[in-house]
């Protein structure tokens, strides 16, 4: 049963996302979608094990043939090594521009399905279906579709929206904490940089509230998705405010790289890289200390880490293979309050180590 609706739009439409106890609605949906020749589901066999069946239970009598393609789990199989097989499953499969592709599992299922979806034949449709908290407030929103290097994350991608997001809610209750832990971080971002009531429930609730009060996570969700929705809507590709998503990300692309993509997971990362952020506001834009107090006490409540123990120089390092740079100079979104933010601002080498340094003091 579908429970909320959200809208993105952009340059060539828009389309919904849907937030649903479970799977129904999924088909009636996908046959409004017009010529579809195939359908593709890409998934993760731990994945397929918890759902495929309620899956295939709701796309029963659709009329497009459907096929299972399994992917290798985890961000470092998020890989362009791994593009290439995955192009041969679909034209053994007879995949034609009219198919539609399935991305049915967490980011990692989302961003490969999609670039893979983006550049097959110039481009064919995919559906994004979230199982994970993260995947359904961020990764699943916007169209940025990508796979990862061996020195970078994401450093090969493309922009391909999606014909709807699908998220059944009841996936969640299968999340181990680490992955509800990961989704919070970016809800707790959201709430950051929309202030107002955003950041007053983020900051009045906790973890178990998320994962045991429904009525709760649902407006969490739907409050999150919205404010993502606002900014894409304003800005598709990323050449103004969306830049302002990226809060925390310059510190946690550095983090998950050094530490090999196997010690925090993409959230529990973030986290870390919003709390370098905030500490770099205090000292650039006077940011207030005892807000920063504030969300540090916040964030505890929801158990996501607030630090890394690896060198401030060695994740220095690993920053100089961010995107963002702008030739040398690194570039962060900060904030000189909540809900207050600014983007594209030149940070240098020494305070961002100094930043670092003193998070590791912080708590």
């Amino acid at each position: 049963m579908i429970v909320g609706e959200k809208k993105v739009n952009h340059s060539l439409g828009s389309y919904s996302i849907y937030l649903s106890e479970d799977f129904k609605g999924l088909k009636e949906r996908i046959e409004n979608i017009p010529s579809v020749s195939n359908i593709i589901i890409f998934t993760e066999r731990p994945i397929a094990q918890l759902y495929l069946k309620y899956l295939e239970l709701e796309l029963a009598g659709i009329k497009p043939s459907i096929h299972i393609v399994y992917l290798k789990g985890g961000e470092k199989n998020k890989h362009i090594d791994r593009v290439k097989k995955a192009y041969h499953q679909l034209i053994d499969i007879g995949a034609d521009r009219k198919s539609l592709i399935l991305a049915m599992g967490g980011g990692v299922v989302g961003d490969f399905s999609g670039f893979i979806a983006s550049t097959y034949q110039r481009g064919i449709r995919f559906v994004q279906i979230p199982t994970t908290l993260l995947a359904a407030v961020d990764s699943s929103v916007g169209g940025k579709v990508a796979v990862n290097l061996n020195k970078g994350k994401n450093m090969v991608g493309t922009f391909h929206q999606p014909e709807m997001v699908f998220m059944p809610l009841f996936t969640l209750s299968t999340l181990p904490k680490k992955e509800w832990r990961c989704g919070i971080a970016e809800i707790a971002k959201h709430s950051l940089l929309a202030g107002g009531h955003m950041w007053e429930d983020f900051r009045n609730h906790s973890y178990s509230d998320m994962k045991y009060d429904s009525d709760i996570l649902k407006k969490m969700i739907l409050d999150s998705i919205e404010f993502k929705a606002s900014i894409v809507n304003q800005d598709e590709k990323e050449g103004g405010v969306r830049q302002i998503l990226n809060l925390g990300h310059t510190t946690a692309h550095a983090i998950e790289s050094l530490t090999k993509y196997s010690k925090y997971s993409h959230g529990e990362a973030v986290a870390i890289g919003i709390i370098t952020a905030l500490i770099l506001s205090v000292e650039i834009y006077k940011f207030p200390k005892e807000l920063l107090k504030e969300i540090v006490t916040a964030m505890v409540k929801y158990d996501l880490p607030s630090k890394d123990s690896n060198k401030a120089s060695e994740i220095f390092e690993h920053m100089k293979h961010d995107k963002k740079k702008d030739g040398n100079v690194l570039k962060f979104v900060l904030l000189q309050n909540i809900g207050d933010y600014k983007y594209g601002v030149p940070v240098e080498k020494k305070d961002i180590i100094q930043a670092i340094k003193t998070q590791v003091n912080l708590i």
